[in-house]
């Protein structure tokens, strides 16, 4: 089988299975939400955890159950970004206590890693399961989101492989262009308000400011996991996806849109009910 049989195959199949379970919302959705967080979280520890910094020992990993039992549990947002503070704290504390042994990486660099790590996986996980809630405000807002960051994805591969031009960010994503850049943006719009409007929303206006918003922010997604991966010396981040490399390698916009919606939902409405502050039912 080709690698772009693989490709299509397994996008296929990850498409099914995220919208079967988006639809659902509830406790499927946050299992969902809670196995990307593990991946991304298995992902970065690969990526950036250094082999001879073992400090830390599972505390790291251990910290994460506690988060993603919190997060399947269904507990308010209130908790669940307490928790994401005391993980961040207790890591980096931990790891500053460490001796770093001499021409080896200190436990301490380690610690900031393992740190982001659990940041940036327990946001990812907690912004989308707090969008979808289990209301139809919820799952508008999702599907919203899908729609962004999937037209932002393929509509910047086809305007920079058409157009060409300048590059974006040369020293991070050699292959991004600045006309991939803007057609995304484009595209990403377009299709926000495109579902938006079959939604049968009446803000479309400022849906196709946060629309744009959410497509810039998934861009830029794209381009700091491109630096991660950068920095460690890292093509892809992993191997779960066939023909696709890891799961950070897909979503990798997606969370850091996912996040800013949240935060745009949040301000509009509530910590715990993000959408309906964007999505009135």
């Amino acid at each position: 089988m080709s690698n772009l049989q693989l490709r299509v195959i397994s996008a296929v199949v990850l498409a099914v299975v995220t919208l079967g379970l988006t639809w659902l919302g509830g406790l499927p959705f946050r299992l969902l939400c809670a196995a990307m967080t593990i991946l991304i979280f298995y992902e970065w520890t690969r990526m950036c955890r250094p082999v001879a910094a073992t400090g830390l020992g599972l505390l790291p990993e251990a910290l994460l159950l506690v988060f993603v039992g919190a997060l399947v549990a269904g507990l308010p947002a209130s908790w669940l970004l307490l928790l994401v503070a005391v993980m961040v704290v207790v890591t980096v504390v931990v790891a500053s206590m460490g001796q770093p042994s001499t021409g080896q990486p200190s436990m301490h660099q380690a610690g900031q890693w393992d740190a982001s790590g659990l940041a940036y996986a327990a946001i990812s996980g907690l912004s989308l399961a707090l969008l979808r809630d289990g209301d139809h405000s919820g799952l508008v807002a999702i599907l919203f989101l899908f729609a962004v960051v999937w037209a932002t994805d393929i509509a910047a591969y086809f305007v920079g492989r058409a157009v060409g031009g300048p590059k974006l960010a040369p020293s991070i994503s050699p292959g991004k262009t600045q006309s991939g850049a803007l057609g995304g943006a484009v595209g990403g719009v377009v299709a926000g308000l495109l579902l938006a409007a079959a939604a049968g929303a009446g803000n479309l206006a400022v849906l196709g400011v946060v629309a744009l918003v959410l497509s810039l922010v998934s861009q830029a997604g794209d381009l700091f996991e491109s630096w991660v991966k950068r920095r460690h010396n890292r093509k892809d981040s992993g191997t779960l996806i066939p023909g696709h490399g890891g799961v950070m390698d897909r979503v990798d916009g997606l969370v850091a849109a996912a996040f800013a919606l949240y935060v745009i939902g949040w301000i509009s409405a509530t910590a715990d009910h993000p959408a309906q502050g964007l999505f009135p039912a």
